[in-house]
């Protein structure tokens, strides 16, 4: 049997969970401000109360792979842990790992977070598409074919972004416009949602760009980096409610304590669906 498409996967998970997702970001500060040291150890214990906390009722968790990479094997051995626990306890795993490359390359980035056989096997995993989107076909056959999904840099919230993502195509379209032509074409006749979602930062204010794209859109910058839900409107129009909002330190600095780290991610969840629904 083929697996349950992605797209009909994170519909029910936002429908019956709320529409969040919540990173895991281990940097050195968020574990000093826990108490912890910043070594495995550190790692280990940060990163399993997040996920025995959240992944039994958030819809997806995001880890982001850079903060495990640092420790080497042993870090990477921690997030395949964690990423086994968070989808045996229902939630969609969300891997930040932004790859980007060409052929065979891009091939075996697909095969390390989008089959099924791989430790490091994920819901869904963010990727870049700026040395063109037919780079990322691998990963797009891939998603398809294992019920994945593929969440495509498109606008992002850093201001750096914008000499790229703003810049003129040779058809006057920006190559934020671009790249979101580009997802629409993947999810055409997709129901509820297609596989291939887009990367909108939530601090744009008006993102100036068409998010029809019949995919879902993963917003960052919830909580700590100033945006609130009550803006997702505001950015994303008509399409809102296939917005993912994402907070990780509006959440994580509530750790270490697991009480306050549901209360945190169920309020911003709450918060989520009333600025939506009011839409």
């Amino acid at each position: 049997m083929s697996p349950e498409p992605f797209g009909a996967r994170l519909r029910h998970a936002m429908d019956t969970r709320g529409p969040l997702c919540v990173g895991i970001d281990p940097h050195a500060s968020l574990l000093h401000a826990w108490g912890l040291n910043d070594d495995v150890a550190g790692l280990e214990r940060f990163t399993r109360t997040a996920v025995e906390a959240l992944a039994d009722r958030v819809a997806v968790l995001k880890p982001q792979s850079a903060f495990f990479e640092r420790f080497g094997s042993r870090g990477i051995a921690v997030l395949e842990k964690a990423v086994e626990e968070a989808r045996a306890a229902g939630a969609l795993v969300l891997m930040d790992a932004k790859r980007g490359d060409i052929g065979s390359t891009m091939g075996a980035y697909a095969a390390t977070y989008l089959h099924k056989d791989s430790p490091l096997f994920s819901d869904a995993v963010t990727v870049s598409p700026y040395l063109g989107f037919g780079s990322l076909r691998p990963a797009l056959d891939a998603a398809v074919i294992n019920g994945c999904g593929v969440f495509v840099l498109a606008l992002t919230s850093n201001p750096e972004g914008a000499e790229v993502q703003r810049a003129t195509a040779a058809d006057g379209r920006s190559l934020a416009q671009l790249m979101l032509d580009h997802m629409a074409a993947e999810n055409a006749g997709a129901e509820p949602l297609g596989p291939v979602g887009a990367v909108v930062g939530a601090t744009l204010g008006d993102a100036g760009v068409n998010l029809d794209i019949n995919g879902p859109l993963l917003a960052p910058g919830i909580g700590a980096q100033g945006a609130t839900p009550a803006d997702l409107p505001g950015v994303f129009g008509a399409a809102v409610g296939n917005v993912v909002p994402s907070v990780s330190r509006g959440v994580l600095r509530h750790g270490p304590d697991v009480a306050a780290l549901r209360e945190s991610a169920e309020r911003f969840a709450a918060e989520v669906r009333e600025a939506v629904s009011g839409a």
